[in-house]
């Protein structure tokens, strides 16, 4: 269990994590008053550095904390994870090669600048960034949840109040803001580098310490027994399965940190090599999610995570085979990577929705702002949207913390049409296209409020005359219809929809 050793290691190693953060302005130099180079890192990234960076932008506590934890809770369902990670590579190594090099020759910061251009609509554009921030802000709330998870488990064994609890997350959380403001994605791929190799190396050993005291075939005896299906799923939830997987594969290049993460790349080359290399990361997800039943076969983690209230004993399943498992020292370097796993994302998944919010938002109403004021709105903006997320950690109970990602997704994915067929065609209609994103937006919220009886969020899926099914791939359909329908009813009044002179795709 926790002790000195633990602390020690953890702060030390959070001592490294806070100098790389603040060195980050210091490599690889640049005019940091420019925003490409405070929000993308110049856009100069090599295959190597871009696959940290997107590591740590995809594998965040929700892999770390929130797939274990649901797992734990509600069983097989939750291993639509694994395969969502690695079919969502195929379509990015399509899709973000053409939208880096469309881009690159056209100056675009985010998805919404290309939006406004190739539909030449200021509504548009604006109508994506704001659902592009507000998508962001449960996602940065997952990953608030996970660093609590890793400041409940360090701290619990000293009789640490809830207070002290937050104040070290106020604390951390202020580090990582003045970093964010002074190296931009710079330090957040330093930070990256150091989280992946400390979460590769837990991983592992968790794994081989399981394996050593025999504990996978009690894990499956005891997990058998209990009423949760962890290695069968019932018929009744396949189309919750496939739908959950097929359509977070199809959000997950949407998400602005995603997205900025992919343009700070130096060229479609390293574009595509990264997504080609990433799903090495899978296999660390897939044995992660195990972690849920896996806690069977270790009866002092089992007992530790029983120790909680059962509104965050999910969130303590990783924790807990740490710390029952592994020495000291490694314990300790275990918990700062996962903690980190939620800084860092954080950091990314900010300053992309402050771009949006600076390009799309107040740049369209202040276009005469300089280089050096759109990049000090985007910093100040980067700490707010930190501190908003909080929010949305308290309507979902931290074991079912995976719906904030999923909640984000719903929303994300009504920008698929304006984004991923304006990769295809020009010749959809601008306001066939806002229409079909208000409708998508609207009716995924009136789901989940549906779906989870107007009180505490605790599932994405909603059930249909086919089951349950993942509210995001309804609103998605509903939002295509729309805007396939009104193109057609557009084209037939001969409505106009010319795209501005100055645009030229790839």
């Amino acid at each position: 269990m926790i002790d000195l050793v633990s602390i020690i290691v953890f702060v030390v190693l959070f001592a490294l994590f806070v100098f790389l953060g603040f060195y980050g302005s210091r490599w690889r130099k640049g005019d940091l008053t420019k925003l490409k180079e405070w929000g993308l890192a110049g856009g100069r990234l090599g295959t190597f550095l871009g696959w940290f960076l997107l590591g740590a932008d995809i594998y965040t506590a929700y892999t770390f904390i929130a797939v274990p934890s649901s797992l734990f809770a509600k069983g097989a369902i939750y291993f639509f994870a694994a395969p969502y990670v690695i079919i969502t590579y195929a379509f990015a190594m399509w899709a973000m090669p053409k939208f880096w090099k469309i881009a690159n020759k056209h100056g675009y910061i985010t998805v919404a600048d290309f939006v406004r251009d190739i539909f030449n609509s200021r509504l548009l554009a604006v109508s994506v960034a704001l659902v592009g921030i507000v998508a962001e802000l449960p996602y940065i709330a997952l990953q608030i949840v996970g660093m609590q998870a890793v400041l409940i488990a360090m701290l619990h064994g000293f009789g640490a109040t809830t207070t002290i609890i937050e104040l070290s997350l106020v604390i951390s959380f202020i580090l990582l803001a003045a970093f964010t403001w002074t190296s931009g994605l710079r330090g957040a791929t330093l930070g990256a580098i150091l989280k992946d190799a400390l979460i590769l190396v837990s991983i592992v050993a968790v794994v081989v310490a399981v394996l050593a005291i025999g504990g996978f075939k009690t894990a499956y005896a005891q997990a058998s027994a209990t009423s949760i299906h962890y290695f069968q799923l019932p018929s009744s939830l396949y189309n919750a399965y496939w739908s959950l997987f097929v359509f977070s594969a199809l959000a997950l290049y949407l998400y602005p940190h995603v997205v900025n993460a992919t343009l700070a790349q130096k060229d479609p080359k390293s574009v595509r090599k990264t997504a080609s290399l990433l799903p090495l990361y899978s296999l660390g997800l897939g044995l992660l999610a195990m972690f849920g039943f896996m806690i069977y076969g270790v009866p002092a983690a089992m007992s530790y995570v029983k120790s909680f209230p059962a509104s965050v004993q999910g969130t303590q399943v990783v924790p807990g085979l740490v710390l029952t498992l592994l020495p000291s020292w490694l314990a300790g370097a275990a918990l700062l990577g996962i903690f980190i796993g939620g800084l860092v994302p954080a950091a990314i998944m900010a300053i992309a929705a402050a771009n949006l919010f600076t390009r799309n938002i107040v740049k369209e109403f202040k276009p005469n702002l300089t280089s050096a004021q759109e990049t000090k709105v985007a910093q100040v903006f980067a700490v707010v949207f930190k501190f908003l997320a909080l929010g949305f950690v308290f309507i979902i109970p931290a074991t079912y913390a995976i719906q904030l990602q999923l909640f984000g997704g719903i929303l994300i994915l009504q920008i698929l049409p304006s984004f991923i067929f304006g990769l295809i065609t020009k010749n959809l209609n601008r306001r066939a296209l806002f229409l079909g994103l208000l409708v998508g937006v609207a009716s995924g919220m009136y789901m989940m409020l549906a779906a989870n009886n107007y009180a505490t969020w605790t599932t994405t899926l909603i059930s249909t005359g086919l089951g349950a099914v993942f509210i995001g791939m309804i609103a998605l359909v509903l939002n295509i219809v729309v805007v396939l329908v009104g193109t057609a009813v557009a084209r037939s009044m001969n409505v106009d929809n010319a795209l501005p002179s100055s645009y030229s795709a790839e």
